[in-house]
């Protein structure tokens, strides 16, 4: 079993900056969360720490929201059965259930089964439910999908379900690209699915790409997107807080983009744009 590491970050106020930071410790490597009443308790193997990372995560230099943290060293446990312990299903307008096995199926719901493991969390649960939103009104019949920092695949599972073509799965995270094959098959859908970076985009071309994932690697990454999304193609986008729109807007806009649709859940937002 690996060593984790248990931080203890007290934040004033609270929200919406608690579900901002767990977003960010996401992107540093931290895999699991523990809300409570002034903060959360974050967790991080302890090979994989930064502590460099950690000060560069851009919400602890914000003026508007204070952070203070301890951390120790945790002692040895089954992090897979915490995380069952503390995985909630994700209930999108009561037509999509995203549910572990380990929970009670709703026949009412068009479901996508999930084992979360690590690649699954807790501050990713209203962008999810945003670009599930989203995808009930678009079309994927026939499509040729991509889903970029494909996380569990729900994404990508979810388009499969609604008809699209092929979809192919992308994460830079080898524990996101095992438990990605592993939930294809729980759903018994077939996905292309692989380890990289949209630097490994090549030259195949997509009529929608979905991309949860956050403002700084949106904004690297959307030339790369249009680039290899057909014309009238769709691009979806989510991973954002609201300070993060006009930004966002901007970089889309210089890339011929549209916007078609914006929807938000509490501080986050979801963008659709067409080429």
């Amino acid at each position: 079993m690996q060593s984790y590491l248990e931080f203890d970050f007290k934040i004033n106020p609270l929200n919406p900056w608690n579900e901002i930071l767990m977003a960010e410790l996401i992107e540093i490597g931290f895999d699991s969360f523990t809300e409570e009443n002034d903060g959360i308790l974050a967790y991080i193997q302890k090979d994989i720490f930064s502590e460099e990372q950690l000060q560069n995560v851009g919400i602890m230099h914000r003026e508007d929201v204070q952070i203070s943290f301890t951390y120790q060293e945790m002692p040895n446990i089954n992090w897979n059965e915490e995380w069952e312990k503390n995985f909630s299903p994700i209930n999108v307008e009561d037509k999509v259930l995203i549910r572990a096995e380990f929970h009670d199926p709703d026949p009412t719901m068009h479901e996508i089964v999930i084992q979360p493991k690590m690649s699954f969390g807790t501050g990713h649960h209203p962008t999810t439910h945003l670009m599930i939103q989203q995808m009930l009104e678009m079309d994927f019949e026939g499509k040729k999908v991509l889903d970029m920092g494909c996380g569990t695949s729900v994404l990508a599972i979810f388009a499969k379900q609604k008809g699209a073509a092929e979809v192919t799965a992308i994460d830079i995270d080898e524990w996101s690209v095992e438990n990605s094959i592993e939930n294809a098959q729980r759903n018994g859908v077939e996905l292309k699915i692989s380890k990289g970076t949209a630097e490994n985009l090549g030259n195949e071309m997509f009529d929608i790409i979905l991309a949860n994932i956050n403002r700084n690697i949106l904004i690297s990454d959307i030339p790369a997107y249009v680039s290899v999304l057909n014309n009238g193609g769709k691009l979806l986008l989510s991973g954002l807080c609201f300070f993060d729109v006009n930004d966002i807007l901007e970089v889309c806009t210089s890339q011929g983009l549209i916007l078609e649709n914006k929807q938000q859940r509490e501080e986050w937002i979801s963008l659709l744009l067409k080429k």
